[in-house]
């Protein structure tokens, strides 16, 4: 298993920094979801779903 884990440690240490990247993402996208914001550009003008993004509740 210590042979495994030695051959093996580069490619856990990528696949763990890329894991906790898209984490990092994924909370951040949940936050401003909560906060009402928006993950568009916001210029609804030139948007096919412009009008389906911000309806006023």
């Amino acid at each position: 298993m210590i042979t495994w884990l030695l051959a093996n440690w580069a490619t856990m240490v990528v696949s763990i920094i890329l894991i906790a990247i898209v984490v990092l993402i994924l909370v951040s996208m949940f936050r401003n979801k909560k906060k009402g914001k928006s993950s568009c550009g916001c210029n609804c003008g030139s948007c096919p779903m412009g009008g389906n993004c911000h309806q006023k509740k």
